[in-house]
């Protein structure tokens, strides 16, 4: 053997060691001293001749200790005991920074069971990502086989079947990368596995957004500054922003979804926030368009100084709008006058419940321009 050929292998060997050390799979100790937990909260047990944790009550969680995920295949064995929620967290910095997975256990078979939402903030970003739930069939008396394929902006998940997804993931809407595993409310969880790095070919990188390819959505808006409103005033044109304030540019994310919870949080020690958003649409003749509007929680909507629409969409209330008080482009729609020229078109979004934000989209692109 040559001496270039012996260092060579040599540089060879530290790399050829990690790799034999690099687990492909963890199984994850179900015992106290891996996970942190209120006393009291969490009890470790043998259930079904399996080691398992069991989370004893709606608010108990449970934080796996010494664990950082980015990416792979997470696994784990559920049965749930919560009448309402059981939840996963993964990438999780903080109980406000974490992407979430979660059962509505009294949903079962229903087109809701299963939900994919961030936390951003602490405000859990349900109402805003409608289409991130799904059906799926799970047994309240028996273990669930869960699985995640979570691979940089995207991830599949599914239950009780390892071969056809149940909910699937083109944009992973969290601010986190990495972080820690967590699991809360009541239910007892068996046979957590962790596979780093093992993805199963799942792109990291973001799906397609459909709806880019749509020129009727207003995407480039422009952000005053949130006030707090006084208690028992719901709306004051004196809250209008002054001609020489502050406006920052903010533009739509996936769906053409103006996001003010990541930018602004959700309600801070339970106050209602008031902000205004404003464009410019120029039109080359005098038209009257339709706007279809997705909002979280309640709006103002005015056209070169007027009032054009006034609606809320307030959840388990009876101005909650389909689907359930989420923010969806089907919530409401009305007519838009436009003048040849342009056009002003200002929204005020307060904030009441979760998460806030809007969708605009005008049922016709012609003689118009946006955002100019």
């Amino acid at each position: 053997m040559t001496k270039t050929a012996a260092a060579y292998l040599l540089c060879l060997f530290p790399l050829w060691t990690m790799a034999q050390k690099r687990p492909t799979a963890i199984q994850v100790p179900l015992q106290a001293s891996n996970w942190e937990f209120r006393p009291g909260g969490v009890e470790f047990t043998t259930y079904k001749s399996v080691p398992a944790m069991k989370i004893l009550t709606t608010k108990d969680s449970a934080v796996l200790k010494q664990l950082d995920f980015t990416n792979g295949t997470i696994e784990y064995d559920m049965e749930p005991l919560d009448p309402y929620f059981t939840s996963f967290y993964f990438r999780r910095n903080s109980k406000a920074e974490n992407e979430c997975f979660y059962f509505r256990t009294a949903e079962a078979g229903k087109g809701d069971a299963v939900q994919y939402a961030p936390h951003l903030g602490g405000i859990n970003l349900w109402d805003m990502l409608p289409e991130y739930q799904s059906a799926t069939w799970f047994a309240k008396d028996q273990w669930n086989h869960v699985k995640l394929v979570i691979s940089g902006k995207q991830m599949r998940v599914y239950v009780n079947d390892t071969i056809h997804p149940v909910l699937q993931v083109p944009r992973l809407e969290g601010n986190t990368t990495d972080g820690g595993l967590a699991f809360d409310g009541q239910a007892i969880i068996a046979n957590l596995v962790v596979k780093p790095a093992q993805t199963e070919a799942l792109s990291p990188d973001a799906g397609i957004d459909i709806t880019d390819n749509d020129p009727r959505y207003l995407r480039q808006w422009q952000l005053s500054t949130p006030i707090t409103t006084p208690v028992n005033l719901d709306f004051s044109l004196d809250w209008k922003p002054a001609k020489d304030a502050a406006w920052e540019s903010i533009w739509a994310e996936r769906k053409g979804l103006i996001n003010l919870t990541r930018k602004f949080g959700g309600m801070a020690d339970r106050a209602r926030r008031i902000v205004w958003l404003k464009t410019n649409i120029h039109s080359t003749v005098a038209q009257v368009r339709q706007v279809s509007l997705g909002f979280s929680d309640e709006v103002w909507v005015f056209v070169n100084g007027n009032f054009a629409y006034v609606d809320k969409n307030l959840y388990s209330l009876p101005a909650m709008k389909q689907p359930d008080g989420r923010c969806s482009i089907d919530n409401a729609s009305f007519s838009l006058p436009l003048k040849a020229g342009d056009n002003e078109v200002m929204i005020a979004v307060a904030n009441n419940f979760y998460g806030w934000g809007i969708i605009a989209r005008l049922d016709k692109f012609e003689n118009l321009t946006f955002g100019k």
